[in-house]
């Protein structure tokens, strides 16, 4: 363990796999909901059997300890002015270019009603607005996908909400000057951790609202507090242990803390493995936020054309188009808007790699 690098040295190697797991983990996203959206149900998705959680809760869990780490890195590195309009840029442009493709467009092409009365409809803006204010994933479209065992055009931009959220809290903490302020990333892991201890204790089948508004910040708090004690913190093998011993503890109220803040470690462990740090393995274009954006509309349109295929048969028709629309999503929305970005920022070169939220 002594011998092993800290995160501070592994930060200083010239690459990394930051970018390899951020799409590794949307592509987890788009395997899962394969499960979920032709059945309507996520206990049908084999890996929720084993660990009571769907691999897409399992990449999301990995996407926020990665946005910990590096969103509280982009602050440090940054300050509060550049932090905000990089995080703003980031998320943004992709959000509001999606949910409009997907009501404008494609809802159009699929709804059942006339075009005049499905853009009249209430239901149609309401769309619109609920998923850019308040990243509802549940809000549907009129005449669209009503046959489908989940009716949402757009279901994964609810984590969107707790990123922003996150991101809040970092702003702030480096606002009040929080972040040199060691201490206090362990003890907002530590309240948190305590909170879902508490919570599984009293109630072992944690209500999903409640294990999720805990779960997503832990792991978040969890990514930063590694950032932040970089110096500290080495990158040895022996913490992934925590992700067996967590299993072992399935029935206990400690399972769930274990869990996630295993793996936490692991994320950040995996993005810093020699063996996945080389150029020849960085895509040279960042999909990871098109294809968790869009992975969800195709394949409900997939479902919706051909209802009666197999999971395995929409899974595979999806991945495709999804890195597909991705790389248009990158080439015209993402990558324009961080050039924005670097101009706004008076065209500074920052070695900050940049995270788009699950």
């Amino acid at each position: 363990m002594s011998r092993a690098p800290t995160l501070a040295e592994a930060l200083a190697r010239p690459h990394n796999a930051f970018s390899i797991l951020r799409l590794a983990l949307a592509l987890a996203v788009v395997v899962s909901h394969a499960f979920s959206l032709s059945t309507g149900r996520l206990e049908d998705e084999p890996l929720f059997g084993l660990t009571g959680f769907t691999l897409g809760e399992h990449a999301v869990n990995g996407f926020f300890a990665v946005s910990g780490f590096l969103v509280t890195m982009s602050l440090d590195r940054r300050g509060l002015r550049d932090y905000a309009l990089a995080r703003t840029l980031r998320i943004l442009p992709g959000l509001v270019v999606a949910t409009l493709m997907v009501s404008l467009v494609l809802g159009a092409a699929l709804t059942r009603l006339p075009l005049a009365e499905y853009y009249g409809a209430p239901d149609f803006w309401h769309f619109i607005l609920r998923t850019l204010t308040s990243f509802k994933s549940n809000a549907s479209l009129p005449g669209v996908f009503e046959t489908n065992p989940i009716h949402s055009p757009l279901g994964t931009v609810w984590t969107l909400k707790y990123e922003t959220l996150c991101y809040l809290g970092v702003f702030l903490a480096g606002l009040l000057g929080l972040l040199r302020r060691r201490g206090f990333a362990l003890a907002l892991v530590a309240g948190l951790s305590v909170a879902l201890l508490v919570a599984a204790a009293v109630n072992p089948a944690v209500p999903k609202g409640v294990e999720t508004a805990l779960r997503l910040p832990l792991i978040f708090a969890a990514g930063a507090a590694l950032y932040v004690w970089r110096d500290r913190v080495r990158l040895s093998a022996w913490p992934l242990l925590g992700l067996g011993l967590a299993l072992l503890l399935r029935e206990t109220p400690l399972y769930r803390t274990v869990l996630f803040l295993a793996e936490c470690y692991a994320a950040i462990w995996v993005a810093f493995a020699p063996a996945l740090g080389s150029p020849a393995l960085d895509p040279p274009a960042d999909l990871s936020y098109g294809v968790y954006l869009y992975g969800w509309p195709i394949q409900q349109t997939l479902y919706a054309l051909f209802p009666h295929a197999s999971v395995t048969a929409l899974l595979a028709a999806s991945l495709v188009p999804s890195l597909g629309v991705a790389a248009l999503s990158w080439y015209a929305v993402e990558k324009p808007a961080l050039r924005l970005k670097a101009r706004a920022m008076g065209r500074r070169t920052i070695g900050t790699i940049e995270p788009a939220g699950p």
